[in-house]
């Protein structure tokens, strides 16, 4: 009998990546649904697009790449971050007041996200006051079984403190990496060691699991019993973007697969790695 496949969701920012060599498609909630999708997943991206050329383009590689979508076409140009790489290193320059600041309410978009296994979002995509709202509509017809992925993802000064509570509070899920935890300590208030600081933020928002990311060095996995570490591979790295999403859609993937948090932590490991090895977010599984 064939096993049907778990549906997960990315809410937010479809855009394009524009690289000194070229532009490649992205943006970490989309991102995150194509390494789902790659590893078996049904993937879906919710956001907009202009009514450009562009827009059009980055349709044919969602279509290219088998990932679903419920996608507006709004009147504002298609999205664009400007990616400059320093030893493969990425900085961005994100193009302010683009379609995807202006994802509408839809029907189609509220019937798909009650019939998601899991949801993800950050707080870029919630820079603008209409997606702000369309997106915290959506968060509320999330079922209350399902994943809702929480990744901190912090650009430039698109976050504050009420806006990161907020997410917090729509979720189970919660992944940040070692960089943004200083900042998260800075606007909480939060004493104590990682340890301590990710124990208690388990804890105040009843999370089923906290992931945190320290770059080369390891990643760990909290949950409200367990812990799990693993040291970062040592890989021939080509550039690091999107290899935090892929993180996330391989340990979701896996997760609602049933696998458990050492198997799920393994895999999303080492496809990060892999990801680390390649040019963009977007990288060829085969």
């Amino acid at each position: 009998m064939k096993t049907k496949k778990q549906i997960v969701v990315g809410l937010g920012e479809l855009l394009w990546d524009v690289f000194p060599t070229g532009k490649r498609a992205g943006g970490a909630p989309v991102n995150f649904v194509y390494h789902a999708t790659q590893l078996g997943s049904e993937g879906y991206a919710i956001s907009a697009i202009g009514n450009d050329v562009l827009g059009a383009e980055i349709i044919q590689e969602l279509k290219k790449n088998r990932i679903n979508y419920v996608i507006e076409t709004v009147e504002y140009p298609t999205g664009s971050v400007i990616v400059e790489l320093n030893h493969g290193s990425p900085t961005y320059t994100i193009v302010e007041d683009v379609a995807w600041d202006h994802i509408p309410l839809t029907t189609e978009a509220i019937e798909l996200v009650r019939r998601a296994d899991a949801v993800s979002f950050g707080t870029l995509a919630l820079r603008s006051e209409e997606t702000r709202n369309t997106l915290f509509s959506l968060l509320s017809y999330v079922s209350p079984d399902a994943l809702r992925f929480f990744d901190i993802n912090i650009r430039q000064s698109y976050y504050s403190k009420e806006l990161i509570e907020s997410l917090l509070e729509k979720a189970n899920v919660f992944k940040i990496n070692d960089e943004e935890l200083v900042l998260l300590r800075e606007l909480f208030a939060l004493k104590g060691d990682d340890d301590t600081v990710c124990r208690l933020l388990i804890d105040k928002y009843a999370l089923h699991y906290l992931i945190l990311t320290a770059g080369s060095v390891c990643s760990t996995i909290y949950t409200g019993n367990e812990k799990s570490v693993i040291a970062t591979p040592k890989v021939k790295v080509a550039d690091t973007v999107g290899a935090g999403d892929s993180f996330s859609g391989a340990f979701v993937y896996a997760i609602l697969s049933g696998q458990s948090l050492a198997e799920a932590h393994r895999l999303a490991v080492d496809t990060a790695a892999f990801v680390c090895t390649r040019d963009g977010a977007w990288p060829a599984y085969k």
